[in-house]
């Protein structure tokens, strides 16, 4: 089992920037493939991007591709998302997911889930 706890979520204008961080703590964490989703108010949770155990494969939502970096420090039990260009649409709770496939880039099926940071993006 891994628990995770997300931290980074502010406030912040179209445009700019924030970094969101996951740390976990249990079992070995590079034995877990990582995910990170949102949930907007009134919508239900979707995913965000995802990276494998060694940070060989990433994978993003159209929405926030080319935006967005997905990145893990093994030696820290620490992931990371980097959100550039935000735009008020990207205002949501984010989570940070974990699961034992490793190898795999997955999009749903996560087994271990944070509390969630709240990320406002202002017009």
């Amino acid at each position: 089992q891994v628990q995770l706890v997300e931290s980074g979520g502010g406030l912040v204008q179209a445009g700019g920037s924030l970094r969101l961080s996951c740390a976990a703590s249990g079992r070995i964490f590079s034995s877990y493939a990582m995910g990170w989703f949102r949930q907007a108010p009134g919508k239900e949770r979707a995913f965000v991007a995802a990276i494998t155990w060694s940070g060989g494969g990433t994978d993003y939502a159209d929405s926030v591709k080319g935006r967005f970096t997905i990145s893990r420090d093994n030696g820290k039990n620490m992931v990371y998302l980097q959100m550039n260009s935000l735009k008020p649409e990207d205002t949501a709770v984010y989570y940070c997911a974990a699961h034992g496939r490793r190898f795999l880039l997955k999009r749903d099926g996560y087994d271990y889930w944070g509390q969630g940071t709240q990320v406002t993006v202002s017009s």
